[in-house]
């Protein structure tokens, strides 16, 4: 049975397939337009999907799509009498509405000569969340959590998971939204792009919750782990809040309403400085935040008493919460699928119907490598039409017959402080690096962050990096440590490990490590293992391959993104590209080597 799982008509379009309950392949549709967050029908994903499975759109059994604009008419129409919002509103969902259930003509028209000969089926949002949790995890039974904006008209949905079912306990429905309110104040705080919220997460480490008895007037904490906006501090139950999911950058209009700024003062222009009071409202919203979370899953725990938990929504891509969930609650594992957002419905709509008509449970993930791989013979192609360009440009190349070979070279480059552009095996599914699409240097090295965030990245000063860590080294370094393989949770660094390995470790102690098993990536292991051998560091910092862009997925771009910044070398498979000349950490003065400290921020 192929099933072909749709995330479309929303920020992160993508697809996942999967063979018999198997996940074939996977990727997000910003990846091969280009474009962050890109909204819209995930065709080129589909395509890749297709191609990776080596099938046509004809073979496809099912089509599963994570949104199911049925449900909830009673509340939907409810809230239309107790609200009346303005009828621009309506009658742009209405049309939004209308667009999303057309996916078998978008199919045909993506795909001419081919025919979708199977069923779509509607998954409502949550369900699909709770189901890409619970059905990837490793757990026979489970509490699942699905926590973000909001889908098909709700925000929250708990219940629980037991081998091949999951059933849904209670729901939050519109307008009331823990992740709208972090998006809103994220939007105050002068970060307008949607997915930004990750910047206010790193951000709040610098300041202190002083504005948290304020910000507890937006939110209100209610029986059975339910909660409810003050709607009176936010526009979107009321007013039609643009939004482009058409195509290219997904846009929101500003969020809050004008009573935010009275309670909190001007919000924030986005090229304004950021100030202490910036700094403090983003700490008091992330404290909130754990409130909420905190309040929830209390509730989940007194119905279901079960010790495993699987989370799923924007909200669960919050890694600095997810690192606390053990240490602030009952539950003692806590699993979240690399692509937690709304990404991650596709599969969790494919998971679902596939247990839906088969009731035995999937292989569990445990790596994330589900994107396009490129072989040498892409590789050397490329590298032969640039053959003049490279060097102009002052660059060797290398290429390797033996991958522990170019493992030691590599490493020994790291610590060097060399900055590094690693491309290898299948692209990640999900928004996070890990080990496939990588920048790679030295953790020891506090000058990294300056180089890193002004020179190669281009972005804030105060956004943080994060460790690659060897799975069987991790509780040396890390405490309160459980497999943590996609990188999705902020934990405290052991306090006599901290000022070894300051570019990783965030102001208040803590890391984002990802623990690198040998099966899931041998290449990236070796490569740790070397540079562990070298230094006694078994970790390697870790941030995403990219510019200011989706990260890279094509040989091609890699290469051109390592042109033009200033990394010292590009892996792309076995060949090494090394500029003669480098500009890099190495060369920086002794002076600047820890003048910044450890990192703030998760």
């Amino acid at each position: 049975m192929i099933i072909l799982g749709l995330n479309a008509y929303h920020a992160d379009a993508a697809a996942c397939l999967l063979r018999d309950g198997q996940i074939v392949a996977a990727a997000e549709e910003e990846r091969f337009r280009r474009i962050k967050h890109w909204a819209g029908f995930p065709s080129q994903a589909v395509a890749y999907c297709l191609r990776e499975a080596g099938i046509g759109l004809g073979d496809v059994d099912h089509v599963a799509v994570n949104s199911d604009p049925r449900v909830h008419r009673l509340e939907r129409l409810a809230h239309l009498l107790r609200h009346r919002p303005d009828l621009s509103l309506v009658l742009d969902r209405f049309r939004n509405r209308r667009k999303r259930l057309s996916i078998a003509d978008e199919l045909a028209a993506a795909f001419a000569g081919q025919r979708f000969k199977g069923t779509v089926h509607r998954v409502e949002h949550h369900l699909a969340h709770l189901a890409s949790a619970f059905f990837a995890s490793p757990f026979q039974e489970a509490a699942v959590l699905s926590l973000d904006g909001f889908g098909d008209f709700s925000s929250t949905a708990w219940g629980s998971g037991h081998a091949g079912a999951v059933t849904v306990e209670k729901r939050v429905l519109f307008p009331h939204s823990i992740g709208l309110f972090y998006q809103a104040l994220t939007q105050y705080l002068g970060f307008p792009h949607y997915g930004d919220e990750y910047k206010v997460m790193g951000l709040a480490p610098y300041g202190k919750p002083v504005f948290l008895d304020r910000l507890r007037r937006l939110v209100r904490l209610e029986a059975w782990g339910t909660f409810a906006l003050d709607l009176s501090y936010f526009r979107h139950h009321r007013e039609k809040i643009a939004f482009d999911w058409q195509g290219g950058a997904p846009v929101f209009a500003p969020l809050y309403s004008d009573a935010l700024e009275g309670l909190l003062g001007p919000a924030r222009a986005p090229n304004e400085a950021l100030t202490e009071r910036h700094h403090d409202i983003a700490s008091s919203a992330q404290a909130l935040f754990e409130e909420v979370l905190d309040h929830i899953l209390q509730a989940v725990w007194d119905k279901y008493r079960l010790p495993n938990l699987a989370f799923a929504g924007g909200c669960a891509l919050n890694s600095v919460a997810n690192g606390k969930i053990r240490r602030t609650s009952a539950f003692r594992h806590l699993y979240v699928q690399p692509a937690a957002g709304d990404a991650g419905g596709s599969l969790g709509a494919a998971l679902a119907v596939w247990h839906q008509f088969r009731g035995h449970r999937s292989t569990p993930m445990d790596h994330a490598y589900w994107g396009p791989a490129y072989g040498p013979d892409e590789i050397n192609r490329l590298l032969a039409a640039e053959t003049v360009k490279l060097a102009a440009m002052d660059c060797d190349i290398r290429h390797f017959e033996d991958e522990a070979e170019l493992c030691q070279v590599t490493a020994t480059a790291i610590a060097a402080g060399k900055v590094i552009g690693w491309f290898e095996g299948r692209m990640e599914w999900g928004p996070r690096a890990l080990g496939s699409r990588s920048i790679l240097c030295d953790p020891r090295r506090a000058d990294i962050k300056q180089l890193l965030n002004h020179k190669i990245k281009r972005r804030e000063s105060f956004r943080p990096f994060a460790p690659s860590i060897l799975a069987e080294h991790a509780a040396d370094w890390f405490e309160d440590i459980d497999a943590v393989p996609f990188m999705t949770e902020v934990l405290p660094v052991r306090p006599d490990k901290r000022a070894l390995v300051p570019a990783i470790t965030h102001v208040d102690g803590s890391g984002r490590p990802q623990t690198v098993q040998r099966q899931a990536n041998p290449a990236y292991h070796a490569l740790i293992s070397a540079f562990f051998t070298s230094t006694g560091v078994p970790m390697v910092l870790n941030t995403s391959f990219n510019e200011n862009e989706p990260i890279v997925c094509t040989p091609r771009e890699a290469l051109d993104c390592f042109l033009r910044t200033r990394m010292d070398i590009l892996v792309l498979g076995q060949v090494l590209i090394q500029r003669r000349q480098t500009t890099g950490p190495a060369a920086m003065p002794d002076s600047q080597h820890a003048a910044d400290g450890p990192l703030p921020g998760p």
